[in-house]
Parts: C-alpha cells; sequence; structure tokens
C-alpha cells in the first residue's frame, strides 16, 4: 500500500496562550493502528478511539493501515481533547475520503463524541486569538462564538457535514462590548451611612488601590465591597479579550464580560494555593488570573491560610503569576484590584463602641498576625468600618449612589491620562502602576508639602514601600478633586488611610 500524507494547522493552550501545532498524519503500509507521536499525554492518547469511534458512526471507512500522527513541535507537550477534529479530518484526507482543499488556510479544534458529533473545548477564546495571529480561519464547535475582528470562525456539528460540498458554516458574534449592561441589582445608594467608606472606595477604584476595610461583624463590610463593582468603568476591547481569554480557558462564562462588565471574584477562605494563583494539571488559572481587569474580594482576611496570602505578594506587585513545573514556565495575567475584609479579632468586636470584646490580647495580636506585614504593607488604603446606629437604616438613598461615585471616577481618569500624557510619562495605567520616580514627580510637591511628609512618616516609621504608596493614594486623591499638584489636605487624607489606631 502507498503511504499517503497530509497536514493541518491545530493548537495546543500553554497557560492563557495557544500555541501553533501542525498534525500531521500518515497513512501507510505496516501494523493496522493509530500511532501518536510528539509528546501526547494521555488526554491525547485516548483520542485514537474516540476518532475510530467517530469515522464509524458518520459512514466513513476507518482505513485497514498503519497511521501515524504527529503532533510538530515535538518538543512542546500536547494536552486536551481539541486535537480528536484535527486528528480525524487528517486521517479521512490522507486516506482519500474527502478532499484536501477544505484544510487549508483552517486552524482545527474540537472534541468528537462516539456519534461523531464536535462538542467545544476549554479556551476556544485563545484559540481564535491563534488562529487570527497565524491568519488562519478557525473551525470548530458552534457552542462558543469567538468575538475577533478579522476572524472567519467556521462552525461543523459532526463529521457526517463532511460528505456536503460546503461542511463548514460561518459564523456571527456580537461586536465587543454591545448591549453593556451594568449590575443595576446593586447600588451604593443602599448603603445607609459610610460616606467615608463609600469615598475610600471611589478613591480605591480611581487609582486601582487595593482597600482593606476590618471592622465588627455586621458593620457592612461585605455589603460595601459587592458594590464595588458598580463604580467602576465599562472594559475596555482590549481588556474584553483578555479577561474573556482567561475564563475560557477555565470553561467559564463569558458573555458579561464581553459585554464589558468586570469580573469579580469572591473565592472562599478555604481556597487553595492551586485554587487562588493557579495550578493543578493541567495548568489551569486560578482566582487571581480570574480577576484580571476586575475586583478580587477576599472576604475573612485573617480566615485564609497565611502561606496562601502570601503568595499574592507578587501578583499585586507584577500583575501576573509565574508558575515554574519540570517542563518549564507558565504565566498567567493577574492585574487585579484587591478588597479585603477582616473581623478586628476572633470573636469580632475589638474596639466595638456596642459590645465588649472577649479575645485576650495574645488572640487578637496573633489573629491579626495571620495577614502578615508584608501583605499588608502592599495594600494602600486600610479603612476601620464601625456599625451604624440602628437609626441609620432608615436613611438609604440619602447617601452617594453608584452612579455619582462612577461619574467621579471616570473625570478621575480622564484628569490623570491627560496629566500623564503632558508629564510625558508613556505608561498610561493606574497610578498605582507608576514608579517611585514617577509617583514623584507626578505629585509636584512644594517645601511645605514636603515637610508635611517627613514629619508624618519619622513620627510613623514609616517604610519606603508605604511612604510611596500614601503619595500614590494622594496623587489619586488629587486627580478627583482635578488638581495637578498634590497638596496637604490630599497628604492628610491619604495618611488617614495608613496611621491607622491597632
Amino acid at each position: 500500500m502507498m503511504n499517503s500524507h497530509c497536514f493541518l494547522h491545530s493548537a495546543v493552550l500553554r497557560g492563557v496562550e495557544a500555541i501553533p501545532v501542525c498534525v500531521e498524519v500518515s497513512v501507510g503500509s505496516g501494523v493496522v493502528g493509530i500511532s501518536i507521536v510528539g509528546m501526547a499525554d494521555t488526554s491525547v492518547q485516548e483520542a485514537r478511539e474516540r476518532v475510530r469511534g467517530a469515522i464509524k458512526a458518520c459512514g466513513f471507512a476507518m482505513p485497514s493501515a498503519k497511521i501515524v500522527v504527529n503532533l510538530a513541535p515535538g518538543n512542546i507537550k500536547k494536552n486536551g481533547s481539541g486535537f480528536d477534529l484535527p486528528i480525524a479530518i487528517g486521517i479521512l484526507a490522507a486516506s482519500g475520503q474527502i478532499d484536501k482543499e477544505i484544510l487549508r488556510d483552517k486552524l482545527f479544534v474540537g472534541e468528537l463524541s462516539l456519534d461523531g458529533s464536535v462538542r467545544k473545548v476549554a479556551g476556544m477564546l485563545a484559540f481564535g486569538i491563534c488562529a487570527n495571529k497565524e491568519g488562519l480561519d478557525l473551525v470548530g464547535s458552534a457552542d462558543e462564538i469567538v468575538p475577533i475582528d478579522n476572524l472567519n470562525q467556521y462552525n461543523i456539528d459532526g463529521l457526517w457535514e463532511l460528505t456536503k460540498s460546503d461542511p463548514f458554516r460561518l459564523s456571527h458574534y456580537i461586536k465587543l462590548g454591545q448591549n453593556y449592561i451594568g449590575d443595576t441589582s446593586l447600588d451604593f445608594k443602599d448603603v445607609a451611612g459610610h460616606e467615608a467608606a463609600k469615598r475610600a472606595a471611589q478613591i480605591a477604584v480611581a487609582g486601582k488601590h487595593g482597600l482593606l476595610m476590618s471592622g465588627p461583624p455586621g458593620s457592612g463590610k461585605t455589603m460595601i465591597a459587592s458594590r464595588i463593582s458598580t463604580i467602576m468603568p465599562p472594559l475596555s476591547e482590549e481588556e474584553m479579550l483578555q479577561a474573556a481569554a482567561i475564563h475560557s480557558v477555565a470553561e467559564e462564562s463569558i458573555d458579561a464580560i464581553l459585554r464589558g462588565r468586570r469580573p469579580f471574584r469572591q473565592p472562599h477562605h478555604s481556597a487553595t494555593m492551586a485554587g487562588l494563583l493557579g495550578g493543578g494539571s493541567p495548568i489551569r488559572p486560578g482566582e487571581v488570573s480570574l480577576a484580571h481587569c476586575g475586583t478580587l474580594f477576599l472576604d475573612e482576611l485573617p480566615e485564609f491560610k497565611p502561606s496562601v496570602l502570601q503568595g499574592l505578594r507578587q501578583p499585586i506587585e507584577s500583575g501576573k503569576v509565574c508558575i515554574t513545573r519540570a517542563d518549564g514556565n507558565v504565566q498567567f495575567p493577574a492585574n487585579f484590584m484587591l478588597i479585603a475584609a477582616a473581623n478586628p479579632c476572633p470573636c469580632g468586636y475589638f474596639g466595638d463602641d456596642s459590645r465588649e470584646c472577649t479575645c485576650t490580647i495574645p488572640q487578637i495580636r496573633s489573629y491579626q498576625a495571620r495577614i502578615g506585614g508584608p501583605l499588608l504593607d502592599r495594600i494602600d488604603i486600610q479603612l476601620d468600618v464601625r456599625r451604624i446606629p440602628s437609626k441609620s437604616i432608615f436613611e438609604t438613598s440619602e447617601g452617594s449612589d453608584s452612579a455619582s461615585l462612577r461619574e467621579g471616577v471616570m473625570q478621575a481618569q480622564e484628569f490623570a491620562s491627560w496629566r500623564k500624557s503632558r508629564e510625558g510619562i508613556e505608561r498610561c495605567g493606574a497610578n498605582v502602576s507608576l514608579s517611585p520616580q514617577e509617583v514623584i514627580a507626578s505629585c509636584c510637591l512644594r517645601d511645605e508639602e514636603k515637610s508635611f511628609i517627613e514629619a508624618v512618616s519619622e513620627a510613623n516609621s514609616m517604610s519606603g514601600r508605604a511612604l510611596i504608596s500614601c503619595l500614590k493614594v494622594s496623587r489619586t486623591i488629587a486627580d478627583l478633586e482635578q488638581s495637578e499638584s498634590v497638596k496637604c489636605e490630599h497628604l492628610a487624607e491619604a495618611f488617614g488611610f495608613r496611621v491607622r489606631s491597632r
């Protein structure tokens, strides 16, 4: 029997990125069977039985020959069930049962059922981005539409469609950000009192600063945190694709993200290191990456394992997570806004005006030490939230609402962008991402402000990181006030979020 060859394009996920893979199929003489080579793991090797069953179920003939499938390049580990479709189509093309021309300039990804139908796989958006970069059309299941301009996505229900002259159907998608609808079920007007906490939330969002709220149970910490996403601006198109690609790889819904809503993640305090930062086999993104371009809310912060919390230090500073394995490193984006809530002690009532704390001093110190000084030092805004009087509950809808707070955030960010462009700062990101030199230069401090900073920092033995953090917050406060320079009142408010009574 003469050997017959064909090749087609596919891809494999590496973190949240899809890497191109060439699927080469050879059908020729030898021991009858299918061999898959090219560092294919167990999930890819299992494709042999799915492909054999799907081909027979759809009326095609399984070649009685030696079939070799090579997944190139051979130095990258291949995993996942997405190679089912390209392997099956490659066998049919190499054995002359379908025209090889239909394989040209297309990237195939899909899992096969035993009846030949095509199922979607995790990370379709990442595969679409890969196909677009390579100048190819994407062919896969119709269950997930990839919203990428200049990309032709074709759908195929099953292998039986290959008997038609035109087996692939062109799909259409909704434009990114179309029909944006915020979460109308939550609004800051529902939060009675707590105007200082609302102000802190607005500052945190305007500069993408971390926020820690400490207070007794029932003081409104979770209620405030759950509404912070309502004052954040919609996602840009670039942010939509980045966030949606991560959720697509994690097999989570991307509908809300593609309409501009920022992610809001709230993991339980029993989360493991792999669950929070990412890991597993195959490696999956963790909660910090799923919160990329959005908010990560950690309720009951001291209840998390200290080792897990300390793992947050690197992504907070770098905006990414690097996971090291024997076969190489995998990076996940993790540019999120950290919101945390904590009780001040195990019983929760240390410092409360209306209820006595039952904890001992060693218990209180041990409980607060679970957060860790290094992590605490990286949270820019730290706020004490007290319980409001009972009569204030009837004052809902009288304070600041989400619409007015969001308008202030938008104006502050627009002013900051104008200011940075005028100052020649190339990175137009949030104030929290500025380098120490850029922060100091952007504050335009006079001798009066410098003397104020020196006096407060020396009196409270503040570290260099804490001092720069206060300058970043004060710069955001000045942006909210549309002020080109940071003044003493801005500094005083920023220091008030760091110099707290324990």
